[in-house]
């Protein structure tokens, strides 16, 4: 009887786990960059704002290998970043801590929040 009544129990709580609402996991703040605009010729500010965290993004702007990578990123979320040198989170990567930043001499093409 009591084994009846504990499984009973624990296939409960299982349930109403289950059931309770999850939160999305995003970053909240913005992240940008410096990349070149290949029809201006001249260097613009790109940004994501409140990203999501989990997925590798990359960065619209720098997606295609004709254009040079951005770089130059600051990180003013309250999430660690991973960037990453090539598309689809590829190659070299390094951290960056929420309010970090680095110079022109990092290069980058994808994130992923953490």
């Amino acid at each position: 009887m009591r084994l009846r009544s504990t499984l009973a129990a624990a296939v409960s709580a299982f349930a109403l786990v289950l059931t309770l609402p999850t939160s999305a996991s995003a970053a909240e703040g913005e992240f940008s960059y410096t990349y070149l605009d290949p029809q201006s010729g001249g260097w613009q500010s790109g940004k994501l704002t409140d990203p999501p965290s989990g997925p590798c993004i990359n960065l619209p702007e720098v997606e295609n290998y004709y254009v040079p990578p951005a770089h130059t990123p600051r990180n003013s979320t309250n999430r660690a970043v991973i960037v990453f040198v090539d598309t689809d989170c590829n190659g070299p990567s390094w951290h960056l801590r929420p309010g970090g930043s680095a110079g022109d001499r990092l290069q980058l093409r994808s994130v992923i929040f953490h």
